[in-house]
């Protein structure tokens, strides 16, 4: 169940054919930059294609631009995931392991990096639609394992994502107690590997 939680959050962690598309891409620009950084509490339901409920969760989200992010699962089991604006690392304290891989790894299969990447290049990946005040962002690639991503604002905060994957399962955040980040905050975006932790290093595995 662990994985779905993980894989929520990296597909937490992105289409210019209509002009409306383009318009509501703009608009989305626009709400990340007035956001900038961000740091909350957070509270997950994943629900099956049913409907039913199969997992709840709650931890801290964190970004800023460029290219940090930071996601923390404190129940009912423990990962961390942190993007420091070059890797993205993967952390199981239970099995006691961590992945990293390049961060443009990570970008190319995640909506989560319209939140913290801005180049034009990265955006064309995907599409986006606005709805009031929510942004449905789905991927042009078929195979990047997310069907579609929403995001929502009250104002300027970004109140909520809702993740939906290839296979129905639906991950629903609902972010509270929001602030900007803080000088005291940016070790957030810093990964320090704990001792006797076996490392996936997935970066060298594309050069080999």
């Amino acid at each position: 169940m662990k994985k779905i939680f993980t894989i929520a959050a990296l597909s937490l962690p992105m289409f210019y054919q209509l002009p409306v598309l383009a318009a509501d891409a703009d608009n989305l620009k626009v709400k990340l930059t007035e956001i900038n950084s961000l740091k909350a509490d957070f509270n997950q339901t994943v629900t099956d294609i049913n409907d039913k409920v199969i997992q709840t969760g709650e931890g801290v989200f964190a970004l800023s631009h460029p290219n940090q992010f930071y996601w923390h699962l404190t129940a009912p089991d423990e990962s961390l995931i942190v993007a420091d604006g070059t890797d993205v690392w993967v952390y199981n304290p239970f099995a006691e392991e961590v992945s990293v891989m390049d961060i443009n790894q990570a970008i190319s299969a995640s909506p989560i990096a319209l939140l913290v990447h801005s180049d034009d290049a990265t955006w064309s990946q995907y599409k986006v639609a606005q709805t009031d005040n929510c942004f449905d962002i789905s991927p042009k690639d078929a195979d990047s394992g997310v069907s579609e991503v929403q995001v929502c604002f009250d104002d300027k905060q970004l109140t909520q994502m809702v993740l939906k994957d290839q296979q129905g399962n639906i991950s629903d955040f609902k972010l509270t107690n929001q602030s900007s980040i803080a000088d005291t905050d940016r070790d957030l975006f810093k990964f320090v590997v704990p001792d006797d932790v076996d490392i996936d290093d997935q970066r060298l595995k594309l050069t080999n």
